[in-house]
């Protein structure tokens, strides 16, 4: 009885949501499973990061407070657009795969370059970036990533009035990964400027960096894997189709843990604790003043003289 009435459930839905339910292609049921994990985790942990940035002492750390607040908007966009790819390819979900997928991942790096090169300052004991300018930083790294998508989909819809689903599947694949080329760039020149965070006086600062090198290092190695899956393909040409969805489902759903645990679960533990330079000037300003030895004996001495004059 329960097996009929799931049949007829399953058959009276809209085909383009056949994965979201379908047991014979589990694939679907496991990456949303993990995706509405990752919405909810980072939900909690924008709860969390609100509440300890009330707390927060150091005014540079409090710069970056809008930063990375941005950035956990931008990785919930990412877990969010997973089910743009685990639902079936349509006239809706085209357009929006081709310009969310740039937008939200030119986003997040603009987030961490825009973080390593106030970082660079902070290191070597410099005036740091104000955090309006931060955010001109970041609107301006994503703008140029949102002119590229918007252009492309504009022209394709637009002027050649070509349908995302109608498009043979390797252009369609190729253009995406020609779309995301600046991404690339952002990627590489966050892993550049990370590496230079650890060259500085001022070690408090060189974790944070770290955090960065390592996020890049992850979503590097991710991104190489499956772009060269989408170009290469699998040996069975035949299903090669079927690989793709999963595969970009894959990614967003690697990336954003890459982001949530090797960036922002370590930052946040950090947000509330004091520089030790800031701790040391706490401990001079309250402790008592000493008399040294020499200061005693003239004093003594100043005494005898007063008393035999």
């Amino acid at each position: 009885m329960i097996q009929k009435s799931y049949q007829d459930f399953f058959f009276n839905i809209d085909p383009a949501y056949y994965f979201l339910c379908d047991t014979c292609a589990a694939w679907g049921i496991g990456i949303e499973t993990l995706a509405a994990a990752g919405i909810l985790t980072t939900l909690v942990l924008l709860l969390a990061f609100f509440v300890l940035s009330c707390k927060v002492q150091d005014s540079n750390k409090r710069n970056m407070v809008p930063v990375q607040f941005i950035f956990l908007l931008s990785n919930l966009g990412i877990f969010s657009l997973t089910f743009a790819f685990i639902i079936q390819l349509n006239k809706t979900t085209g357009p929006t795969r081709f310009f969310l997928f740039g937008v939200l991942f030119a986003l997040c790096f603009s987030c961490l370059l825009t973080h390593a090169f106030n970082l660079i300052k902070l290191v070597r004991g410099k005036i740091p970036i104000s955090w309006p300018a931060m955010l001109v930083y970041i609107v301006g790294f994503t703008c140029i990533q949102v002119i590229i998508a918007v252009k492309y989909v504009a022209i394709t819809m637009g002027r050649d009035a070509i349908d995302f689903t109608r498009m043979e599947r390797a252009q369609r694949n190729k253009d995406l990964v020609m779309l995301l080329m600046y991404v690339l760039l952002l990627m590489a020149l966050t892993f550049v400027s990370s590496m230079f965070t650890s060259c500085g006086p001022y070690r408090g600062w060189k974790r944070h960096g770290a955090h960065i090198c390592t996020t890049i290092l992850f979503s590097i190695a991710i991104w190489t894997a499956w772009i060269s899956v989408l170009m290469r393909g699998i040996p069975t040409q035949s299903n090669q189709s079927r690989w793709d969805d999963p595969l970009f489902s894959i990614v967003l759903v690697a990336n954003g843990w890459v982001f949530l645990m090797m960036y922002m679960v370590p930052e946040m533990c950090f947000l509330t604790v004091p520089r030790q330079c800031a701790i040391k000037r706490n401990v001079q300003a309250c402790s008592f003043p000493t008399i040294s030895p020499a200061v005693g004996q003239d004093n003594r001495e100043g005494g005898k003289s007063h008393l035999c004059s």
